[in-house]
């Protein structure tokens, strides 16, 4: 079992022999712990261990290694908890609002609402025991496989090294730790998220067979959910902004109406360009079709109940196609450039009809003896359209009225000009019309919100009971992904503040993060790296946006996470006189984006079988797949950036190069081939990126990895003297903070290591003698 092949040493260590290092400080005493006030409200309870090493000069180096707790490990899973709640309890009510639906589709829903019930009120009752804990701001390792914590992130810690330098300024290096977002509660007798997810796809066709649904591929269910996501935001817009048309007009103020027109405008031409998908349509007619007493086209004489008729539809269903594919007498929908200035060709879409009694009511769906009218829907999207444009030609003249008032009149005439002026009559003129455009985009939503819930009505039934497992499973590992990466974020904004070169690359085109992972491609662990792939996959759907707090008291400077789970939000709120000293384009609210990359290298005795007798092909996907994101990162921001925004290494390697070196490593069959993880790693500090490095709970492998990355930047930048390498590894392994990182976990001072996994590790990872101790973690 032993590893017998030999890292490049000269890169990263020294073969020196060992000896204690003088520690200047090793307590949490404010003398020794490096003060932020911006720090207080997310980092707590530090640590801090102050060591003295020699220079390649003779001369001494003053390194402070201070680890703290994250209070985001709670907060972060609590909001997104409540979030979950929000969504599935809306869900639920659109489901309701569907309308009326024939017995086969009635009971498929039921037993839907029956599960969104089922996660809401599993949810509620996690939700309840967090907030019951107080006082606590990490999970350790031994609690990871707990119910009631499964949303939080394991062992999740910051770690700064500050370095003061005879001849150099100071310098800090920082990088997050935290055990591998899993769901360890639910197990990997299965495998993870990636390869469930996989065999889920692959299965759903069969099951939507079973169920007599349209099997809608994931494109088509996250276009659904888009759409009403989108829609569901735009709605209310719009109607602020006809407000504010109105209040312009009201006051008489050409360049307020150009101003409020131009925003009506930019936000409905959005909403219509939204609906401009084949999708809705088709769902409208697969809704029509699911109605009680639907009569098709062949049948019209027999009323056919809604579950005997789906089977037609799903023939002509393709995965990588509309699901109703040639549907006779669609027309091309109408863009607003096309449609006509006048308003007497808005159609009127909704039919009222008359129910017993006589008295008159509108109709929610199709009357059940007519046809569905497949051009009904291009006429209500394109009336929202058509109204806009009466609303602009209604605008272009007032104001042209408006002009030919300004030249010049004769005295007598100017009176009889100023008296016919009426303050409101701009107002009065462009009232029916923006009331007629609200109307329609009241009427394009609720239609659109029915057929988009449809899709997922649908998408839902052939999923049970598998696909709502897997939404909760992958809900658990994205809550403990984005607790670790919003951690990271705050971490380098405050550590960046002061650096302009660093805010620019951040609002024109965002930060990388790195994550570092060590965990095995054997036994539970390949399901472990199978769940933290998608959960860093997920968070290429979280934005980040830096807002300026109410107070400047503690509890306002807490970050809020909102949004729904294909879009999530995360405020970083600053003081304001912090605040304002961002650039202008961070102040005015720009969506700040973050590049998630995930690079893995196994080093303990299971790698060591799986690269024997089993199968690493999952470890040399994600790097290849995740090395290419980085080269595209890189490649947008050396043309956005100038080179000068980077911060500046001893090391002179262009980063060109370092990227070259890291696509020949990844393609490179090689044992635990970690100079992946080290170039990775360097690479992503020369792009001012995030650092967060994991195994299976960030306590043994994890401090090995931390330390060793720890002594390679005192070597490579502060020049470190290689009779002191060994030396000052070993130091930080025995006396600095990541031992006492063991000790808050297992209440043990020992790494979990036996000498059996240690000749299996490679060797600059190897603890020194009298710090491991086989535990149980």
């Amino acid at each position: 079992m032993g590893e017998m092949e030999e890292v490049d040493l000269d890169h990263i260590t020294t073969e020196l022999p060992s000896h204690k290092c003088p520690l200047v400080c090793e307590s949490a005493s404010h003398s020794c712990i490096d003060s932020n006030p911006l720090t207080g409200p997310v980092f707590k309870n530090p640590i801090c261990k102050v060591y003295r090493f020699q220079t390649v000069e003779s001369k001494w180096m003053l390194v402070r290694e201070q680890m703290e707790e994250c209070t985001l490990s709670f907060s972060i899973p609590k909001q997104l908890l409540s979030l979950y709640i929000q969504e599935d309890m809306s869900r639920v009510r659109h489901l309701r609002e569907l309308g009326e639906l024939s017995p086969h589709w009635d009971n498929l829903r039921k037993e839907v609402m029956t599960r969104y019930g089922g996660i809401i009120g599993s949810y509620q009752e996690t939700l309840a025991e967090l907030d019951k804990i107080t006082g606590r701001s990490f999970k350790p390792s031994c609690c990871k496989a707990q119910k009631s914590l499964e949303f939080i992130p394991i062992n999740l810690h910051t770690q700064r090294m500050r370095v003061t330098c005879p001849r150099k300024t100071d310098a800090f290096y920082d990088i997050v730790t935290v055990g591998a977002p899993a769901a360890h509660f639910q197990g990997f007798k299965c495998g993870g998220l990636q390869r469930l997810l996989s065999r889920y796809e692959s299965e759903k066709k069969s099951f939507s067979t079973a169920y007599q649904c349209i099997y809608y591929s994931p494109e088509h269910t996250a276009k659904a959910q888009e759409v009403l996501s989108t829609v569901s935001l735009l709605q209310p817009l719009i109607s602020i902004l006809a407000d504010q048309l109105l209040q312009a007009a009201q006051e008489h103020s050409s360049s307020g109406l150009r101003e409020a027109l131009k925003n009506l405008s930019d936000k409905t031409e959005q909403f219509v360009h939204t609906l401009k998908d084949e999708l809705v349509n088709s769902a409208l007619l697969a809704l029509h079709a699911a109605r009680p007493g639907y009569v098709s086209k062949n049948q019209k004489q027999t009323p056919v109940q809604g579950g005997q008729h789906q089977g037609h539809i799903h023939q002509g269903s393709d995965q990588n196609q509309s699901p109703v594919q040639g549907l006779p007498g669609h027309s091309p929908a109408t863009s607003i450039t096309d449609s006509p200035a006048g308003c007497n060709n808005v159609e009127a879409s909704q039919t009222t009809t008359r129910g017993e009694g006589g008295t008159l009511k509108h109709q929610d769906s199709i009357p059940h003896h007519k046809e569905y009218d497949e051009e009904e829907w291009d006429r209500v999207w394109a009336n929202v359209a058509k109204c806009l444009n009466c609303v602009i030609a209604m605008v272009d003249k007032l104001q042209e009225e408006d002009g030919s008032r300004q030249e010049p009149v004769p005295e007598q005439q100017l009176a009889d000009v100023i008296t016919s002026h009426h303050p409101g009559e701009w107002r009065e003129q462009l009232r029916p019309h923006v009331t007629r455009l609200k109307e329609c985009v009241i009427e394009v939503v609720e239609k659109a919100k029915r057929a988009m819930t449809f899709v997922l009505l649908q998408e839902a039934a052939c999923s049970i009971p598998q696909g709502f497992l897997l939404q909760q499973r992958r809900d658990v590992v994205f809550s403990q992904a984005l607790a670790a990466l919003a951690c990271g974020f705050v971490m380098r904004l405050y550590a960046g503040m002061q650096d302009q070169g660093f805010l620019k690359q951040l609002h024109l085109v965002g930060l990388v993060a790195q994550f570092e992972s060590l965990l095995s491609t054997y036994s539970e662990e390949i399901g472990m790296l199978e769940d933290m792939e998608v959960g860093v996959s997920d968070l290429q759907r979280v934005l980040f946006q830096i807002t300026e707090a109410k107070t400047d008291d503690l509890s306002d400077l807490q970050p809020l996470v909102c949004g729904r789970r294909d879009h999530f939000f995360v405020e970083v709120p600053l003081p304001r006189l912090v605040f304002q000293t961002l650039p202008e384009e961070i102040r005015g609210g720009q969506p700040l984006r973050v590049f998630p990359v995930l690079f893995n290298v196994g080093i303990n005795e299971q790698q060591t079988i799986a690269e024997r007798f089993g199968d690493i092909s999952l470890q040399e996907r994600i790097n290849q797949r995740n090395f290419e994101m980085l080269e595209a990162y890189y490649k947008s921001l050396s043309e956005k950036v100038p080179l000068e925004c980077l911060p500046c290494y001893q090391t002179q390697t262009d980063i060109k190069e370092l990227l070259d070196t890291l696509g020949q490593n990844v393609v490179t069959k090689k044992r635990k081939n970690v100079e992946i993880l080290w170039i990775a790693g360097t690479i992503c500090r020369r792009l001012n990126g995030i650092r967060l490095t994991s195994c299976k709970s960030a306590k043994d492998r994890t401090s090995m990895s931390v330390t060793l990355e720890q002594c390679a930047l005192l070597r490579d930048e502060h020049q470190l003297s290689k009779d002191f390498f060994i030396r000052a590894l070993d130091c930080m392994r025995r006396e600095g903070c990541r031992i006492e990182n063991v000790q808050k976990n297992i209440r043990c001072r020992k790494y979990a290591f036996n000498m059996l996994q240690l000749m299996a590790f490679p060797k600059c990872y190897r603890p020194p003698e009298g710090t491991y101790g086989k535990v149980d973690s």
